[in-house]
C-alpha cells in the first residue's frame, strides 16, 4: 500500500469512528430524554417478579412475586441469605434467570432493589467507551433520576425499609470493646444476644466434654480466642439460659400492670419524635429540584449544584425514613409485648424458642445474675 492509500485508510477509519461516536451520543441523548421524562427502561429477562405488557410497562408475575415476598419475609425472620438460598433450591424454585441454583448475590440483589417497592433509580450505570460499549457504575458522573411509584409494587415500602436497616445491622451485630466487629449468625437463636457482663464480648455455643460428661454450654469468646481481653466470666449451661428466659417472661406476666404502664410510657416517647412534616417538606423540595434539573439538562446548562442538592436531600430523606421505620418497628414490638401480656393467662412451663425470638433482645451474663432485655425496651434482672 502506498502513502496515498494509507492516508485514505486513516481518513476512512476516522470517519467511521466519528460516525460511531455520533450514533452512540445520539442513543445516549435518547436515553437521557426518556430518563428526564421518567420513562423507565428495565430488562425483564432475568428480573424476578416482573415482566412487560404490550405497552412495555412493568407488570408483576404472581408466582415470582410470591418468591420475592418469601425472600423478604424469611430475611426479617432472622434467616441468613445463604439459608434462604438453600431453602429456595430445596423447594425447586427457579431464580430470575430460570436456573435452579441460587447464589447469595441473587438474594442480596433482590433485597436491595428499589423496584420491588414500585420505585426506580434510573441511570445506575453509564457507557464509558462508545466502541467497546463498556458500562460502569454511576458514582455521580452523570445525572440520576429517582422515580417514585412508577409501577406496581411487590413489597410494601415499610418492609423494604426494615430490610435495608437489617442489612446494615447484620454487617456489625456487635462491636467488642477491642473494636472487633461480630457479624450476624443464624446458627442459634442465642447467637449474638448473649453478652458478657465482664468484658462486653459475646458468648459462643460450645459442645463441652468435661471429664467424660457431655453438655452444651455458652462461654465468653475472650476465653475461647485471643481477643486481647482478659476475662474470667463463668461458663453457663444452655439449659440455664433457657430457664432464665422462662423466668424473665413469667416475671413480666406476674407483674403485668407495671409492665403495661412502662410500655405505654415508651409509646408516648416514640410519638413525640415523629418527623412526617419534615419528610413532606423534603418531598416538596425534591420535586422542585427535579423540575429544575430537567430544565438545566434539556438546555445543556450546568446542573452539578442542583444534582448535589438532590443527593443530599435524598440521603436526608432516607435517614429520616429509616428513623421512622425504627420507630414503627419499636411500636410493633411494644404492641406485640402488650398483646402477649394481655392474652397470656398462665405462666410458661417450658422453654419456647419461637417466643424467645419474638420477645427477647439481649441477655447479659454477670457473675451472680442475668439481665434480660425485651425487644419492647423493658429489662428485668434474674438472680441465680
Amino acid at each position: 500500500m502506498d502513502s496515498k492509500g494509507e492516508v485514505m485508510l486513516t481518513i476512512m477509519a476516522s470517519l467511521a469512528q466519528q460516525e460511531s461516536q455520533s450514533l452512540s451520543q445520539n442513543v445516549n441523548l435518547g436515553f437521557q430524554y426518556r430518563y428526564q421524562q421518567c420513562e423507565i427502561q428495565v430488562n425483564c429477562k432475568w428480573f424476578l417478579g416482573y415482566t412487560k405488557d404490550e405497552n412495555k410497562k412493568l407488570i408483576t408475575v404472581p408466582e415470582e412475586a410470591e418468591t420475592v415476598k418469601r425472600i423478604y419475609r424469611e430475611y426479617l425472620e432472622s434467616a441468613s441469605i445463604l439459608k434462604i438460598a438453600r431453602g429456595l433450591e430445596a423447594d425447586g424454585i427457579l431464580n430470575g434467570a430460570g436456573k435452579e441454583k441460587w447464589h447469595t448475590s441473587n438474594i442480596n440483589h433482590i433485597l436491595r432493589n428499589e423496584k420491588y417497592i414500585g420505585d426506580a433509580l434510573l441511570q445506575k450505570t453509564y457507557t464509558v467507551d462508545f466502541l467497546t460499549k463498556k458500562r460502569v457504575k454511576n458514582n455521580g458522573i452523570v445525572p440520576q433520576y429517582y422515580v417514585e411509584n412508577s409501577h406496581e409494587a411487590i413489597v410494601p415500602r415499610e418492609v423494604f425499609m426494615r430490610v435495608q436497616e437489617e442489612l446494615v445491622r447484620r454487617r456489625i451485630v456487635h462491636t467488642s470493646p477491642n473494636g472487633k466487629a461480630r457479624t450476624f449468625s443464624s446458627n442459634h437463636c442465642f447467637a449474638q444476644i448473649v453478652i458478657c457482663g465482664n468484658c462486653g464480648e459475646v458468648f459462643r455455643r460450645v459442645h463441652w466434654n468435661n471429664r467424660g460428661k457431655k453438655s452444651i454450654v455458652w462461654r465468653c469468646v475472650s476465653r475461647l480466642e485471643n481477643t486481647g481481653l482478659f476475662c474470667d466470666a463463668r461458663t453457663v449451661l444452655e439449659s440455664t439460659i433457657e430457664q432464665v428466659l422462662v423466668t424473665a417472661i413469667n416475671e413480666a406476666l406476674c407483674d403485668k400492670d407495671t409492665f403495661l404502664s412502662t410500655l405505654q410510657d415508651n409509646i408516648a416517647t416514640i410519638i413525640t419524635h415523629e418527623s412526617d412534616q419534615v419528610l413532606a417538606d423534603i418531598d416538596k423540595r425534591l420535586e422542585e429540584l427535579q423540575t429544575e434539573l430537567l430544565k438545566l439538562a434539556t438546555s445543556n446548562a450546568d446542573y452539578d449544584k442542583v444534582g448535589d442538592e438532590i443527593h443530599r436531600l435524598r440521603d436526608q430523606k432516607q435517614k429520616l425514613q429509616l428513623e421512622n421505620v425504627n420507630r414503627e418497628e419499636l411500636k410493633k414490638r411494644i404492641a406485640d409485648m402488650n398483646t402477649f401480656l394481655r392474652e397470656q393467662s398462665t405462666a410458661l412451663i417450658e422453654y419456647d424458642e419461637r417466643l424467645v425470638q419474638r420477645l427477647i433482645e439481649k441477655v447479659t451474663v454477670y457473675e451472680e445474675k442475668f439481665t434480660v432485655e425485651f425487644k419492647s425496651g423493658v429489662a428485668v434482672d434474674i438472680d441465680e
